[in-house]
């Protein structure tokens, strides 16, 4: 670092020569050698300050943006405290990591967590045991080190657009009192979204480097729990959708659908049928985005991709659904069992570019789907069908200087808190012959283009010391969103 200040403070002094001498040196050679001293004290900066300062020029707003956005249907109060602290305070020892596709019990839970944090993986469960989940829930809002946040992907998505005065949002989700409590006064809430008694879900979460018997956390993140009722049938999706003629928005955000998962297989098909229903009631010049989440059931999630993504113009997504989403369709680089470190750019490229090839809107092919927007720690990708979707560049630059003063609580990015982690060269594809591309923070944007679909790709400033990762993927969908503009069709 003490050397950088030293070269700044050099480059800094041959300018103020210049300046002097100026008058005496032809106006070529001044010319020259000042371009050449100030690229030489740009490059001087950290990757991070430069990147900072280009993700600024390149946010911009969209030309029509929307004015009220209507977000649906997983509403909940999210208890956040750290995992560790609450498996000790359940009496729970150090275990070893075992996946489990439904929590019933403190055993379930132990393994469960292990598993997860010895990945540095993001996972959410449902717990089925109602009376072991309320003793847990109950240790886990008294403890002293809890939090009580607005949770649900919806409402988070809501009450981070809610911060932008000149939207108004609807959110509609079983809301109880502490939750409505928690919200922003922009905010609106119909009669009949609201409930008497509160959704609690759990969140553990783990710091980079944190141990908890032979387990060590490579990366910071959180495993999620609930026995949440309400929102695994749906409850209030066809509140949502009906009061939608009355609200008039100008955007739907949809999210929620993974919490089914908690139901009987019967019940899910059923209730998914219905969602279709009530999703394809909604008119379709209102874009549609679909926020996904952590899923287990393969089966169950091909449905959703034949049967729901169809209906919807954008979906948001992670790393860890991006590949469970090509396992469970047999989709390219479906044999790779997970991530081993940052995801490879190419292979998230090509699952991505499948998805839009073979779901998303073609002329042969009654679908709606023209984006998606891929989060991962290290960097993020806006992929669009050419011709939908405007303002691209700005959105995911947008989502990505989100991410680094969330995660750090900052309004704005403090370089010396964040870290550039993604990969300074990589390629765009495996399937095909690829770009080989090298990373330049002073144009931190990269574009590059495929058979008709756009990919837009931005590293993350990651945070050091990350304060809260709850909800970091809604507040980057939710931004990538405000930046972007849909294009009449």
């Amino acid at each position: 670092m003490w050397q950088r200040s030293v070269c700044v403070g050099l480059l800094a002094l041959a300018l103020g020569y210049l300046c002097v001498l100026g008058p005496e040196l032809p106006p070529a050679a001044l010319r020259q050698l000042s371009a050449s001293l100030l690229g030489t004290l740009r490059r001087a900066r950290s990757l991070e300050a430069r990147t900072v300062a280009a993700w600024q020029a390149a946010i911009v707003r969209p030309a029509r943006g929307w004015a009220r956005v209507a977000v649906g249907v997983n509403a909940c109060v999210d208890v956040v405290l750290s995992g560790v602290k609450l498996l000790e305070a359940l009496g729970l020892e150090p275990s070893d990591g075992k996946n489990h596709a439904v929590l019933s019990s403190g055993q379930d839970l132990r393994e469960a967590f292990a598993h997860f944090m010895e990945r540095g993986a993001a996972a959410e469960r449902f717990f089925s045991d109602a009376e072991a989940f309320q003793d847990i829930a109950r240790t886990a809002s008294e403890h002293p080190a809890a939090q009580l946040y607005v949770g649900g992907n919806a409402a988070l998505i809501g009450q981070k657009l809610a911060t932008n005065p000149d939207l108004k949002i609807l959110l509609c989700g079983p809301v109880g009192p502490k939750l409505h409590e928690l919200l922003d006064d922009n905010v609106v809430v119909p009669p009949e979204s609201m409930q008497e008694r509160d959704e609690f879900h759990l969140i553990l979460e783990y710091q980079a480097g944190e141990q908890w018997g032979r387990v060590r956390a490579p990366a910071a993140n959180r495993f999620i729990f609930s026995h949440d009722l309400s929102n695994g049938a749906l409850n209030m999706l066809e509140v949502f959708v009906s009061s939608l003629d009355e609200f008039q928005p100008d955007l739907v955000v949809l999210s929620g659908l993974h919490m089914m998962e908690g139901q009987s297989k019967e019940m899910r098909q059923r209730r998914l049928m219905e969602a279709v229903a009530s999703i394809s009631d909604i008119p379709t010049d209102i874009p549609i985005h679909l926020e996904l989440a952590s899923m287990t059931d393969q089966d169950f999630m091909s449905n959703i991709m034949h049967q729901v993504f169809p209906l919807v113009n954008s979906i948001g997504l992670n790393e860890q659904e991006l590949l469970f989403l090509t396992q469970s369709a047999s989709g390219p680089h479906a044999s790779l069992a997970s991530w081993s470190g940052v995801p490879d750019v190419g292979v998230v490229s090509d699952i991505l570019f499948w998805i839009l090839k073979e779901h998303g809107k073609a002329a042969e092919r009654a679908s709606d789907l023209t984006r998606i927007h891929f989060h991962t720690l290290a960097y993020h990708i806006l992929v669009t069908v050419d011709g939908h979707w405007g303002n691209q560049a700005a959105a995911v630059a947008a989502g990505a200087r989100a991410a680094g003063t969330q995660a750090c609580a900052t309004d704005t990015i403090d370089t010396s808190k964040v870290f550039l982690k993604a990969p300074l060269e990589f390629v765009t594809s495996h399937t095909e012959a690829p770009s080989k591309i090298s990373l330049n923070p002073d144009e931190p944007v990269v574009r590059w283009h495929r058979e008709g679909i756009s990919f837009h790709f931005t590293p993350v400033l990651v945070c050091k010391d990350p304060v809260r990762t709850v909800g970091l993927g809604d507040a980057i969908s939710a931004e990538g969103l405000l930046y972007s503009e849909v294009y009449p069709q």
